[in-house]
């Protein structure tokens, strides 16, 4: 085959090191951004911050549920007559990081286990009955419940322990004593049961105790036509059962569980100056970084190529995130133009808005929006946001408009907040309540939206 030359026009796009680490700090959260610059500061001595003498980086409280803490408490003395006790067995499953974590514990926020731990300590009863006890408050859940079976529980003991099953249901008996009520319940019924039988007598207290024995599931559904059929109770007599059942406690470990807190750093505030509303960014989450005038001098003496490299590197950062902040502000108040009635007169007055309106407005790639708006927070005069909730689906008008799926959420919370609780709305009836409004939704669209508002369904909040 005869050798020739051939010319072709094509086009591809080149991804540069300085691209790729602006879409990548784009994407980045504000804590993540500020880590990423730690670790690039360590990296690189060209870079340092501008407040690093005043100021600390952000730090955040860590999201999750976090391994609960609890502070030292008085063991139960061992039995002088064998070798091997209970009260090890109970503290058995335990690893070393629990046990360091349990010593930093603060004083005065005792968990459930510690709770009942000094009433344990309380008691009378044997070093091997004291041991059964401890092991079951060890495998209690954060709500107080016993989630294991006691047979599951035995089979974590070690074989020379001998341990009967009928001492472990002795060991439950005295731990259903104990405070609050209802703990070591394992079910919802066993639990409010476990709390009726601490009360005094009274005209429900047998029907109240029948029910969620025997009837709770009907009780949840509000069911009240079998259960007044089962019980053969009145209607005074059920509703006094039903309110005595709801002064009960079907958490009864709630109290003690410690609660972390998630925070969030905004992005941007806005604030409405005069007649308009304005986005600007939060300082704090801006890190002001600038370049080492000693290393840039010597950088721009000397021949070695990795110190102009580092230096290079260092100015691409500083315009990077400049400019992802820039490019956050720009998406913020364009959002904050369209969703100004938000701002003004809360969900109810929220507009459908779809990531692709604000990419043809600001000329931007609608896959750069997507990546601005996530972990990104807007302060706002009605809470902090994430942008993207700013944006969701639309549902058509009869006057040829639309509605935010959000504004719809908000105007049905409102009517079931506004109902008779002895005729609610079903979801029939709401969504001719908001074709009346000349918003058109569906019934499926109605229940799909009420159980994503965790609203319970018409006979679930009918009174009786």
């Amino acid at each position: 085959m005869k050798p020739s030359l051939q010319f072709r026009l094509s086009q591809h796009l080149t991804l540069t090191p300085q691209l790729q680490q602006s879409i990548r700090l784009l994407q980045l959260s504000t804590i993540e951004l500020n880590q990423e610059i730690d670790r690039i500061l360590m990296e690189n001595p060209a870079l340092e911050r501008e407040d690093a003498e005043e100021a600390e980086p952000l730090a955040a409280v860590p999201a999750g549920g976090g391994t609960s803490t609890s502070a030292p408490t008085e063991e139960a003395p061992a039995a002088p007559e064998a070798d091997w006790s209970v009260e090890t067995a109970a503290t058995w499953r335990g690893t070393p990081e629990e046990d360091e974590e349990r010593s930093f514990a603060p004083p005065d926020t005792p968990t459930l286990r510690d709770h009942l731990r000094s009433q344990l300590s309380l008691t009378h009863l044997s070093a091997r009955d004291r041991g059964f006890v401890a092991l079951l408050i060890d495998a209690l859940d954060e709500d107080g419940y016993l989630t294991q079976s006691l047979e599951e529980i035995a089979a974590l003991l070690p074989a020379e322990a001998d341990a009967a099953p009928e001492e472990l249901t002795i060991a439950l008996r005295h731990l259903q004593h104990f405070e609050p009520g209802g703990v070591g319940a394992r079910s919802p019924g066993e639990c409010l049961a476990l709390q009726l039988k601490t009360m005094a007598e009274e005209p429900a207290h047998r029907l109240a105790l029948d029910i969620v024995d025997k009837h709770l599931e009907l009780l949840a559904a509000r069911d009240y036509a079998r259960l007044k059929s089962l019980t053969g109770a009145s209607d005074d007599l059920l509703r006094s059962a039903q309110r005595l059942i709801r002064t009960l406690n079907p958490r009864p470990g709630a109290a003690f569980a410690k609660v972390e807190a998630r925070y969030v750093i905004p992005d941007v505030i806005v604030r409405k100056l005069r007649s308009a509303w304005r986005a600007s960014l939060n300082p704090d989450a801006m890190p002001r970084l600038r370049i080492n005038r000693l290393y840039a001098e010597i950088a721009a003496g000397a021949r070695n190529g990795s110190l102009s490299s580092q230096l290079q590197e260092a100015r691409w950062l500083i315009k990077n995130v400049q400019q992802r902040f820039e490019t956050i502000l720009r998406v913020s108040q364009a959002i904050v133009d369209r969703q100004r009635h938000f701002l003004e007169h809360g969900e109810v007055a929220m507009r459908p808005l779809v990531l692709r309106e604000i990419a043809e407005t600001l000329s931007l790639h609608e896959s750069t929006i997507s990546r601005v708006t996530t972990q990104k927070y807007m302060a706002t005069p009605r809470g902090t946001f994430e942008l993207k909730y700013f944006f969701g689906s639309h549902v058509a008008t009869e006057a040829g408009g639309a509605a935010s799926s959000t504004a719809i959420r908000a105007l049905i919370k409102q009517l079931v907040a506004a109902e008779d609780a002895k005729a609610p709305l079903s979801d029939a009836r709401i969504s001719q309540i908001l074709g009346e409004q000349g918003i058109v939704v569906a019934r499926r669209t109605i229940a799909k939206y009420r159980e994503a508002l965790q609203i319970p369904a018409v006979n679930q909040r009918k009174a009786l």
